[in-house]
């Protein structure tokens, strides 16, 4: 008996020592499969892409919600981002009486990274959840087996218009939130704290070339691209009713979030 009970304590301890790793190994998996059914999903959309019907009326819904929808926060947090960074750059070059580095240091941040950033991170966030939200409550009322049903593909009804909004319009809320960001340091730090406003124009112009704006653009449109793709997924093989749908919400903003986090840092490698 005695045995038995300490034979069973041992197991119960190697269980607990276990499950971290199985926990580790069964996220990896599930990484793996969702990474496949994504690139899967990416190569049906392309495929669909440019086949027809070509249904003109939800491209532009698509490109309305994405685009026109997001602005006012892509705006909002530009213009916020922008006082800030200008305020802690003017007291940061203040030690070092460096302030005529405010206008270029800003644009910098603000064109290579800020502005990219935070403007895929502010579309995960309305627009991607948006469309896992969609889908996924046209999947589990059985609206997507209907469209099957019906003749007419899913992916390309749902999905290619989503995506090439996504792609097309995050580009420009990304130079929107650059343009406001810049705007709103420059009132700052010239109209309020009395910097040079020849100089912190200067300064732009030595820091940020048409490259720049099209290294950030281009940024912007793969985060375009990985939110709707992302959003998408999420929703189009969402389950279990309510509850299902709000867990893909949840799991596709925080799966973009990551993924624009990581892509980030791949192409700023590559790009500068």
């Amino acid at each position: 008996m005695e045995n038995s009970v300490e034979k069973k304590s041992v197991e119960e301890r190697f269980a607990i020592a276990r499950a971290p790793f199985e926990w580790v190994g069964s996220q990896a998996i599930t990484l793996v499969e969702d990474i496949g059914q994504i690139s899967i999903m990416a190569g049906q959309t392309a495929a669909w892409l440019v086949r027809p019907p070509y249904r003109i009326r939800v491209f532009i819904q698509a490109l309305d919600s994405v685009g026109v929808g997001s602005l006012f926060i892509v705006s909002f947090t530009g213009l916020f981002t922008g006082l800030v960074m200008a305020y802690q750059s003017i007291i940061a070059f203040g030690m070092f009486n460096a302030e005529t580095l405010v206008g270029g240091t800003v644009a910098v941040s603000l064109v290579r990274e800020l502005g990219p950033v935070l403007t895929g991170l502010m579309v995960a966030g309305r627009t991607g959840s948006s469309m896992t939200t969609e889908i996924g409550t046209m999947r589990v009322t059985e609206q997507i087996d209907a469209m099957s049903v019906m003749a007419v593909n899913p992916i390309q009804y749902l999905v290619v218009p989503r995506v090439v909004a996504g792609v097309l319009t995050v580009p420009f809320l990304t130079l929107i939130f650059n343009f406001v960001g810049i705007a709103a340091a420059y009132v700052l730090a010239v109209k309020t704290m009395g910097i040079d406003p020849g100089i912190f124009i200067q300064k732009i112009k030595e820091f940020i070339d048409g490259y720049d704006l099209f290294a950030s653009a281009l940024k912007g449109s793969a985060f375009g691209l990985v939110v709707a793709l992302i959003g998408c997924y999420k929703g189009f093989y969402a389950s279990g009713g309510a509850r299902g749908v709000g867990e893909a919400t949840t799991s596709s903003v925080v799966s973009s979030s990551i993924a624009i986090l990581f892509i980030d840092y791949m192409l700023t490698l590559v790009l500068w």
